[in-house]
């Protein structure tokens, strides 16, 4: 019997040969530029359709707001939210930072909001 030991060539719990750092590819995109993608707030075509159909214009800075209260409503959990202006009022999933309807406030006075954990007031 041989006592000696052999060092065999392809051991099955062998380490895999790692790769080369610079075999890697840098990200094309940055992890900023991803981040403002999935904050960024999107409107649906049928909100589209009666943001023009009703007349209803909302500038850029009104829309910073409502994305930054969105925002702060998906960190306390709310899923679809009602957010009530002084001109529009506008239901919004969080979840997928979509506006999904809009209406006219005086059309709004007269609904009743189903399916909807949050409620958005903005000046």
């Amino acid at each position: 019997m041989d006592h000696r030991i052999y060092q065999l060539q392809n051991h099955p719990l062998a380490l895999p040969q790692k790769k080369k750092v610079s075999d890697i590819q840098p990200p094309t995109v940055t992890f900023q530029q991803r981040l403002e993608e999935a904050t960024e707030l999107k409107i649906s075509k049928h909100a589209r359709k009666r943001l023009d159909e009703r007349n209803i214009f909302i500038d850029q800075q009104k829309w910073d707001q409502i994305s930054a209260k969105v925002a702060e409503a998906k960190t306390k959990g709310i899923n679809d939210s009602l957010i009530v202006m002084d001109g529009a009022a506008l239901i919004v999933n969080t979840k997928n930072n979509t506006v999904i309807t809009a209406m006219n406030r005086s059309e709004a006075s007269s609904q009743i909001f189903t399916n909807i954990n949050g409620t958005i007031l903005l000046d």
